[in-house]
Protein backbone atom coordinates (compact mmCIF):
# COMPACT_ATOMS: atom_id res chain seq x y z
CA UNK A 1 0.00 0.00 0.00
CA UNK A 2 1.24 3.47 -0.81
CA UNK A 3 1.66 6.28 1.73
CA UNK A 4 -1.57 8.34 1.70
CA UNK A 5 0.36 11.41 2.91
CA UNK A 6 2.69 11.15 -0.08
CA UNK A 7 -0.28 10.69 -2.40
CA UNK A 8 -1.87 13.90 -1.08
CA UNK A 9 1.38 15.81 -1.51
CA UNK A 10 2.45 14.32 -4.87
CA UNK A 11 -0.62 13.06 -6.78
CA UNK A 12 1.07 13.49 -10.17
CA UNK A 13 3.78 11.02 -9.14
CA UNK A 14 1.11 8.31 -8.78
CA UNK A 15 -0.83 9.37 -11.88
CA UNK A 16 2.38 9.06 -13.91
CA UNK A 17 3.22 5.74 -12.25
CA UNK A 18 -0.18 4.30 -13.14
CA UNK A 19 0.25 5.36 -16.76
CA UNK A 20 3.76 3.91 -16.96
CA UNK A 21 2.53 0.60 -15.54
CA UNK A 22 -0.32 0.41 -18.06
CA UNK A 23 -2.91 0.35 -15.28
CA UNK A 24 -6.20 2.18 -14.65
CA UNK A 25 -6.78 3.71 -11.20
CA UNK A 26 -8.70 6.96 -10.61
CA UNK A 27 -6.42 8.97 -8.32
CA UNK A 28 -8.79 11.94 -8.23
CA UNK A 29 -11.61 9.72 -6.96
CA UNK A 30 -9.33 8.47 -4.18
CA UNK A 31 -8.32 12.01 -3.22
CA UNK A 32 -11.97 13.10 -3.16
CA UNK A 33 -12.90 10.20 -0.89
CA UNK A 34 -9.86 10.90 1.25
CA UNK A 35 -10.89 14.55 1.65
CA UNK A 36 -14.40 13.47 2.67
CA UNK A 37 -12.96 11.04 5.21
CA UNK A 38 -10.60 13.66 6.64
CA UNK A 39 -13.46 16.14 6.95
CA UNK A 40 -15.56 13.58 8.84
CA UNK A 41 -12.67 12.72 11.11
CA UNK A 42 -12.04 16.41 11.86
CA UNK A 43 -15.73 17.02 12.56
CA UNK A 44 -15.79 14.00 14.83
CA UNK A 45 -12.75 15.27 16.69
CA UNK A 46 -14.40 18.69 17.10
CA UNK A 47 -17.56 17.05 18.46
CA UNK A 48 -15.53 15.04 20.97
CA UNK A 49 -13.77 18.20 22.10
CA UNK A 50 -17.18 19.81 22.64
CA UNK A 51 -18.36 16.71 24.50
CA UNK A 52 -15.41 16.92 26.88
CA UNK A 53 -16.08 20.59 27.53
CA UNK A 54 -19.82 20.02 28.01
CA UNK A 55 -19.15 17.19 30.43
CA UNK A 56 -17.13 19.52 32.63
CA UNK A 57 -19.86 22.20 32.44
CA UNK A 58 -22.59 19.81 33.51
CA UNK A 59 -20.80 19.12 36.77
CA UNK A 60 -20.77 22.85 37.56
CA UNK A 61 -24.31 23.82 36.47
CA UNK A 62 -27.67 23.55 38.23
CA UNK A 63 -31.35 23.78 37.36
CA UNK A 64 -32.46 24.70 33.84
CA UNK A 65 -28.91 25.46 32.73
CA UNK A 66 -27.76 21.98 33.72
CA UNK A 67 -30.71 20.38 31.90
CA UNK A 68 -29.91 22.43 28.79
CA UNK A 69 -26.31 21.24 28.98
CA UNK A 70 -27.47 17.63 29.37
CA UNK A 71 -29.74 18.04 26.32
CA UNK A 72 -26.83 19.52 24.37
CA UNK A 73 -24.67 16.56 25.41
CA UNK A 74 -27.33 14.24 24.02
CA UNK A 75 -27.32 16.11 20.71
CA UNK A 76 -23.52 15.94 20.58
CA UNK A 77 -23.59 12.18 21.21
CA UNK A 78 -26.15 11.71 18.45
CA UNK A 79 -24.05 13.76 16.03
CA UNK A 80 -20.90 11.88 17.02
CA UNK A 81 -22.62 8.56 16.29
CA UNK A 82 -23.83 9.86 12.94
CA UNK A 83 -20.35 11.00 11.97
CA UNK A 84 -18.80 7.80 13.28
CA UNK A 85 -21.18 5.69 11.21
CA UNK A 86 -20.36 7.70 8.10
CA UNK A 87 -16.64 7.36 8.72
CA UNK A 88 -17.06 3.61 9.30
CA UNK A 89 -18.51 3.36 5.78
CA UNK A 90 -15.95 5.58 4.03
CA UNK A 91 -12.73 4.39 5.67
CA UNK A 92 -12.92 0.77 4.37
CA UNK A 93 -13.82 2.08 0.91
CA UNK A 94 -10.76 4.33 0.97
CA UNK A 95 -8.53 1.47 2.18
CA UNK A 96 -9.79 -0.78 -0.64
CA UNK A 97 -9.07 1.92 -3.24
CA UNK A 98 -5.62 2.59 -1.84
CA UNK A 99 -4.76 -1.09 -2.24
CA UNK A 100 -5.35 -0.66 -5.97
CA UNK A 101 -2.74 2.09 -6.34
CA UNK A 102 0.48 0.56 -7.69
CA UNK A 103 3.97 1.35 -6.50
CA UNK A 104 5.33 4.03 -8.87
CA UNK A 105 8.30 2.73 -10.85
CA UNK A 106 11.67 4.26 -10.15
CA UNK A 107 12.65 7.07 -12.50
CA UNK A 108 15.53 5.07 -13.97
CA UNK A 109 13.28 2.16 -15.01
CA UNK A 110 12.78 2.30 -18.79
CA UNK A 111 9.24 3.01 -19.89
CA UNK A 112 7.58 0.27 -21.92
CA UNK A 113 4.33 -1.54 -22.58
CA UNK A 114 5.14 -5.16 -21.71
CA UNK A 115 7.87 -7.81 -21.54
CA UNK A 116 8.65 -7.19 -25.20
CA UNK A 117 10.13 -3.84 -24.19
CA UNK A 118 12.49 -5.25 -21.56
CA UNK A 119 16.17 -4.43 -22.06
CA UNK A 120 19.07 -6.87 -21.90
CA UNK A 121 21.71 -5.71 -19.43
CA UNK A 122 24.36 -8.38 -19.80
CA UNK A 123 24.87 -12.08 -20.44
CA UNK A 124 27.24 -14.77 -19.25
CA UNK A 125 28.29 -17.91 -21.13
CA UNK A 126 29.79 -21.01 -19.60
CA UNK A 127 33.36 -21.90 -20.65
CA UNK A 128 32.08 -24.77 -22.77
CA UNK A 129 28.85 -23.39 -24.28
CA UNK A 130 28.50 -20.28 -26.44
CA UNK A 131 24.85 -19.24 -26.89
CA UNK A 132 25.85 -17.40 -30.06
CA UNK A 133 26.45 -20.76 -31.74
CA UNK A 134 24.14 -23.70 -32.36
CA UNK A 135 23.98 -26.57 -29.90
CA UNK A 136 25.44 -28.90 -32.53
CA UNK A 137 28.40 -26.56 -33.10
CA UNK A 138 29.01 -26.39 -29.34
CA UNK A 139 28.69 -30.09 -28.56
CA UNK A 140 28.92 -31.98 -31.85
CA UNK A 141 25.46 -33.57 -31.92
CA UNK A 142 21.81 -32.58 -32.20
CA UNK A 143 20.12 -31.98 -28.85
CA UNK A 144 17.20 -33.80 -27.29
CA UNK A 145 14.62 -31.90 -25.23
CA UNK A 146 14.33 -32.38 -21.48
CA UNK A 147 11.09 -34.25 -22.20
CA UNK A 148 12.83 -36.79 -24.44
CA UNK A 149 15.76 -37.12 -22.05
CA UNK A 150 13.57 -37.40 -18.97
CA UNK A 151 11.43 -40.13 -20.44
CA UNK A 152 14.27 -42.13 -21.97
CA UNK A 153 16.29 -42.03 -18.75
CA UNK A 154 13.32 -42.69 -16.44
CA UNK A 155 13.64 -39.28 -14.78
CA UNK A 156 10.06 -38.11 -15.21
CA UNK A 157 6.58 -39.32 -16.06
CA UNK A 158 4.15 -36.80 -17.50
CA UNK A 159 1.45 -39.32 -18.34
CA UNK A 160 0.98 -40.46 -14.75
CA UNK A 161 1.19 -36.91 -13.50
CA UNK A 162 -1.67 -35.86 -15.76
CA UNK A 163 -3.63 -38.99 -14.79
CA UNK A 164 -3.42 -38.01 -11.13
CA UNK A 165 -3.72 -34.21 -11.27
CA UNK A 166 -4.64 -33.05 -14.76
CA UNK A 167 -2.78 -30.82 -17.20
CA UNK A 168 0.56 -29.22 -16.33
CA UNK A 169 1.30 -32.01 -13.86
CA UNK A 170 4.28 -34.35 -13.71
CA UNK A 171 6.08 -36.98 -11.66
CA UNK A 172 9.82 -36.89 -11.06
CA UNK A 173 11.30 -40.35 -10.65
CA UNK A 174 14.69 -41.82 -9.82
CA UNK A 175 17.54 -39.57 -10.89
CA UNK A 176 15.03 -36.87 -11.83
CA UNK A 177 13.89 -36.53 -8.24
CA UNK A 178 17.47 -36.75 -6.99
CA UNK A 179 18.57 -33.97 -9.35
CA UNK A 180 15.61 -31.83 -8.28
CA UNK A 181 16.49 -32.22 -4.59
CA UNK A 182 20.20 -31.73 -5.27
CA UNK A 183 19.80 -28.35 -6.96
CA UNK A 184 17.50 -27.08 -4.20
CA UNK A 185 19.94 -28.23 -1.51
CA UNK A 186 22.92 -26.74 -3.33
CA UNK A 187 21.20 -23.32 -3.52
CA UNK A 188 19.97 -23.56 0.08
CA UNK A 189 23.42 -24.41 1.45
CA UNK A 190 25.03 -21.63 -0.57
CA UNK A 191 22.68 -19.01 0.88
CA UNK A 192 22.84 -20.30 4.46
CA UNK A 193 26.47 -21.39 4.78
CA UNK A 194 28.15 -18.84 2.54
CA UNK A 195 25.85 -15.81 2.63
CA UNK A 196 24.57 -16.02 6.20
CA UNK A 197 20.85 -16.11 5.51
CA UNK A 198 18.56 -17.44 8.23
CA UNK A 199 16.64 -20.54 7.10
CA UNK A 200 12.94 -20.51 7.95
CA UNK A 201 10.06 -22.89 7.30
CA UNK A 202 6.83 -21.05 6.47
CA UNK A 203 3.22 -22.07 5.78
CA UNK A 204 2.20 -22.43 2.15
CA UNK A 205 -1.50 -22.32 3.10
CA UNK A 206 -2.29 -18.82 4.35
CA UNK A 207 -5.10 -16.44 5.21
CA UNK A 208 -6.26 -13.86 2.69
CA UNK A 209 -4.71 -11.06 4.78
CA UNK A 210 -1.25 -12.42 3.98
CA UNK A 211 -1.94 -12.42 0.24
CA UNK A 212 -3.32 -8.88 0.42
CA UNK A 213 -0.48 -7.74 2.66
CA UNK A 214 2.21 -8.98 0.28
CA UNK A 215 0.48 -7.39 -2.71
CA UNK A 216 -0.59 -10.58 -4.49
CA UNK A 217 -4.24 -9.65 -3.92
CA UNK A 218 -6.37 -8.04 -5.24
CA UNK A 219 -4.22 -8.16 -8.37
CA UNK A 220 -3.35 -11.70 -9.38
CA UNK A 221 -6.02 -13.37 -7.27
CA UNK A 222 -7.04 -15.43 -10.30
CA UNK A 223 -3.63 -17.14 -10.19
CA UNK A 224 -4.05 -18.49 -6.65
CA UNK A 225 -5.71 -21.72 -5.57
CA UNK A 226 -8.45 -21.01 -3.03
CA UNK A 227 -9.51 -23.36 -0.25
CA UNK A 228 -13.13 -22.43 0.52
CA UNK A 229 -13.28 -23.19 4.24
CA UNK A 230 -16.20 -20.80 4.84
CA UNK A 231 -18.53 -23.01 2.81
CA UNK A 232 -17.55 -25.92 5.08
CA UNK A 233 -18.15 -24.07 8.33
CA UNK A 234 -14.70 -22.59 8.79
CA UNK A 235 -14.09 -19.03 9.90
CA UNK A 236 -12.05 -17.97 6.87
CA UNK A 237 -10.88 -19.16 3.47
CA UNK A 238 -7.27 -20.13 2.83
CA UNK A 239 -4.99 -19.79 -0.20
CA UNK A 240 -2.05 -21.80 -1.51
CA UNK A 241 0.95 -19.51 -2.01
CA UNK A 242 2.77 -19.13 -5.31
CA UNK A 243 6.04 -18.21 -3.60
CA UNK A 244 7.74 -18.52 -0.21
CA UNK A 245 7.92 -14.71 -0.21
CA UNK A 246 4.38 -14.61 1.22
CA UNK A 247 5.29 -16.58 4.32
CA UNK A 248 8.64 -14.88 4.85
CA UNK A 249 7.03 -11.43 4.67
CA UNK A 250 4.00 -12.42 6.73
CA UNK A 251 6.28 -13.67 9.50
CA UNK A 252 6.59 -10.16 10.98
CA UNK A 253 3.19 -8.70 10.03
CA UNK A 254 2.22 -6.14 12.69
CA UNK A 255 5.67 -6.22 14.32
CA UNK A 256 7.98 -3.37 15.27
CA UNK A 257 11.54 -4.64 14.89
CA UNK A 258 14.65 -3.21 16.50
CA UNK A 259 16.78 -1.36 13.93
CA UNK A 260 19.86 -3.08 15.36
CA UNK A 261 18.48 -6.42 14.08
CA UNK A 262 18.27 -5.15 10.48
CA UNK A 263 18.82 -6.25 7.83
CA UNK A 264 16.89 -9.47 8.29
CA UNK A 265 18.06 -12.01 5.69
CA UNK A 266 15.65 -14.91 5.32
CA UNK A 267 15.52 -17.94 3.08
CA UNK A 268 13.00 -20.73 2.70
CA UNK A 269 12.40 -23.74 0.49
CA UNK A 270 8.71 -24.26 -0.12
CA UNK A 271 6.29 -25.90 -2.49
CA UNK A 272 4.55 -23.29 -4.65
CA UNK A 273 1.23 -23.42 -6.48
CA UNK A 274 0.05 -21.37 -9.46
CA UNK A 275 -3.10 -21.81 -11.51
CA UNK A 276 -1.47 -20.33 -14.63
CA UNK A 277 -4.86 -18.83 -15.53
CA UNK A 278 -4.83 -17.29 -18.98
CA UNK A 279 -1.77 -19.28 -20.05
CA UNK A 280 -3.69 -21.80 -22.18
CA UNK A 281 -1.61 -23.04 -25.07
CA UNK A 282 1.63 -21.53 -23.70
CA UNK A 283 4.43 -23.94 -22.81
CA UNK A 284 1.96 -26.73 -22.14
CA UNK A 285 4.51 -29.48 -22.68
CA UNK A 286 7.27 -30.29 -20.24
CA UNK A 287 8.41 -28.63 -17.04
CA UNK A 288 8.45 -24.95 -17.99
CA UNK A 289 4.94 -23.83 -16.96
CA UNK A 290 3.45 -26.08 -14.30
CA UNK A 291 1.00 -25.83 -11.40
CA UNK A 292 3.26 -27.10 -8.61
CA UNK A 293 6.97 -26.63 -8.07
CA UNK A 294 9.54 -26.07 -5.33
CA UNK A 295 11.43 -22.84 -4.85
CA UNK A 296 14.29 -21.59 -2.75
CA UNK A 297 13.40 -17.93 -2.07
CA UNK A 298 15.36 -15.09 -0.48
CA UNK A 299 13.83 -12.07 1.29
CA UNK A 300 15.61 -9.10 2.85
CA UNK A 301 14.07 -6.59 5.28
CA UNK A 302 16.14 -3.43 5.66
CA UNK A 303 15.95 0.16 6.83
CA UNK A 304 13.83 2.75 5.01
CA UNK A 305 16.72 3.95 2.88
CA UNK A 306 16.61 3.96 -0.92
CA UNK A 307 20.37 3.62 -1.33
CA UNK A 308 20.40 0.60 1.00
CA UNK A 309 17.51 -1.00 -0.89
CA UNK A 310 19.27 -0.50 -4.21
CA UNK A 311 22.48 -2.03 -2.87
CA UNK A 312 20.63 -5.06 -1.55
CA UNK A 313 18.95 -5.48 -4.92
CA UNK A 314 22.33 -5.68 -6.63
CA UNK A 315 23.69 -8.00 -3.94
CA UNK A 316 20.77 -10.43 -4.16
CA UNK A 317 21.10 -10.59 -7.94
CA UNK A 318 24.79 -11.29 -7.45
CA UNK A 319 23.99 -14.33 -5.30
CA UNK A 320 21.94 -15.82 -8.14
CA UNK A 321 24.67 -15.11 -10.67
CA UNK A 322 27.17 -16.95 -8.50
CA UNK A 323 24.85 -19.96 -8.32
CA UNK A 324 24.28 -20.07 -12.08
CA UNK A 325 27.99 -19.64 -12.76
CA UNK A 326 28.85 -22.51 -10.42
CA UNK A 327 26.27 -24.59 -12.26
CA UNK A 328 27.89 -23.34 -15.50
CA UNK A 329 24.54 -22.41 -17.01
CA UNK A 330 24.52 -19.55 -19.57
CA UNK A 331 22.18 -16.74 -18.59
CA UNK A 332 21.30 -13.10 -19.21
CA UNK A 333 19.91 -10.26 -17.09
CA UNK A 334 16.92 -8.27 -18.28
CA UNK A 335 15.85 -4.87 -16.99
CA UNK A 336 12.06 -5.06 -16.81
CA UNK A 337 10.28 -2.05 -18.27
CA UNK A 338 7.54 -0.17 -16.41
CA UNK A 339 4.75 -2.15 -18.07
CA UNK A 340 6.24 -5.47 -16.90
CA UNK A 341 6.89 -4.55 -13.25
CA UNK A 342 3.49 -5.50 -11.86
CA UNK A 343 1.67 -3.46 -9.21
CA UNK A 344 4.09 -3.84 -6.30
CA UNK A 345 7.59 -3.38 -7.70
CA UNK A 346 9.57 -0.18 -8.00
CA UNK A 347 12.13 -2.11 -10.06
CA UNK A 348 12.58 -5.69 -11.19
CA UNK A 349 15.37 -7.60 -12.89
CA UNK A 350 14.64 -10.94 -14.58
CA UNK A 351 17.29 -13.59 -15.06
CA UNK A 352 16.83 -15.94 -18.00
CA UNK A 353 18.76 -19.16 -18.50
CA UNK A 354 19.58 -20.70 -21.89
CA UNK A 355 17.34 -23.63 -22.81
CA UNK A 356 18.27 -25.50 -26.02
CA UNK A 357 14.77 -26.93 -26.61
CA UNK A 358 13.08 -23.51 -26.74
CA UNK A 359 12.92 -20.92 -29.47
CA UNK A 360 11.99 -20.94 -33.17
CA UNK A 361 12.74 -24.03 -35.24
CA UNK A 362 15.67 -24.24 -37.62
CA UNK A 363 15.37 -25.39 -41.22
CA UNK A 364 15.45 -29.05 -40.17
CA UNK A 365 12.67 -28.51 -37.62
CA UNK A 366 14.90 -28.63 -34.53
CA UNK A 367 14.70 -25.75 -32.00
CA UNK A 368 17.50 -23.20 -32.07
CA UNK A 369 17.48 -22.52 -28.33
CA UNK A 370 16.25 -19.52 -26.37
CA UNK A 371 16.54 -17.87 -22.97
CA UNK A 372 13.75 -18.73 -20.54
CA UNK A 373 12.95 -16.92 -17.27
CA UNK A 374 14.22 -18.72 -14.18
CA UNK A 375 14.60 -15.88 -11.63
CA UNK A 376 13.05 -12.53 -10.79
CA UNK A 377 14.54 -9.96 -8.37
CA UNK A 378 12.22 -7.27 -6.99
CA UNK A 379 12.78 -4.00 -5.12
CA UNK A 380 9.61 -2.90 -3.31
CA UNK A 381 10.67 -0.20 -0.83
CA UNK A 382 7.91 0.10 1.83
CA UNK A 383 5.02 -1.12 -0.37
CA UNK A 384 4.58 -4.57 1.20
CA UNK A 385 5.68 -3.56 4.68
CA UNK A 386 3.15 -0.73 4.83
CA UNK A 387 0.37 -3.17 3.90
CA UNK A 388 1.64 -5.63 6.52
CA UNK A 389 2.27 -2.91 9.14
CA UNK A 390 5.86 -4.15 9.40
CA UNK A 391 8.00 -1.46 11.04
CA UNK A 392 11.21 -0.86 12.98
CA UNK A 393 12.25 1.42 15.81
CA UNK A 394 15.50 3.34 15.39
CA UNK A 395 17.96 4.24 18.14
CA UNK A 396 16.25 7.62 18.56
CA UNK A 397 12.93 5.78 19.16
CA UNK A 398 11.49 6.87 15.82
CA UNK A 399 9.23 4.22 14.23
CA UNK A 400 9.49 3.77 10.45
CA UNK A 401 8.19 1.30 7.88
CA UNK A 402 10.72 -1.30 6.69
CA UNK A 403 11.83 -1.81 3.10
CA UNK A 404 11.65 -5.27 1.54
CA UNK A 405 13.26 -7.09 -1.38
CA UNK A 406 12.91 -10.61 -2.76
CA UNK A 407 14.55 -12.80 -5.36
CA UNK A 408 14.33 -16.38 -6.50
CA UNK A 409 17.41 -18.33 -5.49
CA UNK A 410 16.43 -21.38 -7.54
CA UNK A 411 13.13 -22.82 -8.75
CA UNK A 412 12.84 -26.47 -9.66
CA UNK A 413 11.93 -28.39 -11.72
CA UNK A 414 12.12 -25.52 -14.27
CA UNK A 415 15.87 -25.17 -13.70
CA UNK A 416 16.20 -28.86 -14.61
CA UNK A 417 15.42 -27.92 -18.23
CA UNK A 418 18.74 -26.14 -18.90
CA UNK A 419 20.67 -28.55 -16.66
CA UNK A 420 19.43 -31.64 -18.47
CA UNK A 421 19.59 -30.20 -21.97
CA UNK A 422 22.97 -28.47 -21.71
CA UNK A 423 24.64 -31.33 -19.84
CA UNK A 424 23.35 -34.05 -22.17
CA UNK A 425 25.85 -36.23 -23.99
CA UNK A 426 25.81 -37.67 -27.48
CA UNK A 427 25.08 -41.16 -26.16
CA UNK A 428 21.84 -39.98 -24.48
CA UNK A 429 23.25 -39.74 -20.95
CA UNK A 430 23.43 -36.60 -18.81
CA UNK A 431 26.54 -35.47 -16.94
CA UNK A 432 25.78 -34.23 -13.43
CA UNK A 433 27.11 -30.69 -12.81
CA UNK A 434 30.18 -30.87 -10.58
CA UNK A 435 28.66 -28.76 -7.78
CA UNK A 436 25.62 -31.06 -7.56
CA UNK A 437 27.52 -34.33 -7.29
CA UNK A 438 28.05 -34.15 -3.50
CA UNK A 439 24.24 -33.87 -3.16
CA UNK A 440 23.74 -36.96 -5.35
CA UNK A 441 26.03 -39.37 -3.55
CA UNK A 442 28.92 -38.65 -5.92
CA UNK A 443 26.95 -39.60 -9.04
CA UNK A 444 28.71 -38.23 -12.14
CA UNK A 445 26.45 -39.39 -14.93
CA UNK A 446 22.76 -40.23 -15.34
CA UNK A 447 22.11 -43.09 -17.73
Amino acid sequence: MIDIKDLRANPQKYIDGIRKKQMAVDIQAILTLDAQTLKLQQELQDIRTQQNAASKDIAKLKGPEKQAAIDNMGSLKARAKELGDQAALLEPQLADLLRLVPQPPDDDVPEGKDAGDNIELRRWNSPWFDTGKTFETNKGFKPKSHIELGQSLGMMDFERGVKMAGSRSYVLTGAGMRLHQAVLRFAFDFMVNEQGFTPISVPVLVREEMMVGTGFFPFGKEQAYEIGEKTRGGGYDLYLTGTGEVGLMGLHAGDILDEATLPRKYITVSTCFRREAGAAGKDTAGLYRIHQFDKCEQVVLCRADEAESRQWHRTMIGFVEQILQRLELPYRLLQCCTGDLGPKNADMIDIETWMPSRGPAAGDGSPQGEYGETHSASRLYDYQCRRLDLRYRSADKKVQTCHSLNNTVIASPRILIPIMELYQNGDGTISVPTVLRPHMGGLERIG
